[in-house]
């Protein structure tokens, strides 16, 4: 024992702070995940905008 402190308390505290630095990286790497999915979701979005406004231009110019 140090300072009177049995060894399974640094180890439980030790195991606290390995804890807290998994679930942290674990956090990021989600959120990287998730702002990867949103930009591909986004790319098809805007594409299917610009083939829509293109069909109404092509309409408007056919009519015209």
């Amino acid at each position: 024992m140090i300072f009177g402190i049995p060894i399974w308390v640094y180890f439980c505290i030790v195991f606290i702070f390995v804890s807290g630095f998994m679930a942290f990286r674990a956090m990021r790497a989600e959120q990287k995940v998730e702002q990867q999915f949103i930009e591909r979701e986004g790319r098809v979005y805007l594409a299917r905008m610009y083939e829509e406004k293109e069909k109404r231009n092509k309409g408007a110019k056919d009519v015209g």
